[in-house]
């Protein structure tokens, strides 16, 4: 094997330091999987709805591990957190249904002004 073929974007050990450092970037809760499908579709040149598929693949054990991590250091109130991730489910659930129906232009452009939407807030929110 020559040293080109093993620094190709590509390649097994750059998809491994990829997913590494994307998934420490995930645990610190910085937007990793946002990164991994940049990464995925501009990079690696993955069609969009195939990225999504990873995305999720990735982001389940990352967010797992990364609960238990939190649970264990006590910075993770789980009984307030319940209605939150109740609505979250049952939102996922509806939108990945509705997918299906609706016209794909329109929902990348409602989640183009939900991104929008919540940058702002991040932008303007205070802590009381």
């Amino acid at each position: 094997m020559e040293w080109g073929a093993v620094f190709m974007l590509s390649s097994f050990p750059v998809f491994l330091l990829a997913g590494t450092v994307l998934g420490f970037l995930s645990g610190l809760g910085t937007g990793g999987g946002s990164l991994l499908l940049l990464w995925l579709t501009m990079v690696v040149g993955m069609p969009q709805q195939d990225a999504r598929m990873v995305n999720l693949l990735f982001y389940l054990p990352a967010a797992l591990i990364t609960l238990l991590l939190r649970k264990k250091q006590g910075l993770l109130p789980v009984k307030p957190l319940l209605p939150g991730m109740a609505a979250g489910c049952a939102a996922a659930f509806l939108f990945s249904r509705l997918e299906n129906i609706l016209d794909a232009v329109l929902m990348k452009k409602a989640f183009g002004v939900l991104l929008l939407f919540l940058g702002i807030r991040e932008l303007f929110y205070r802590r009381r």
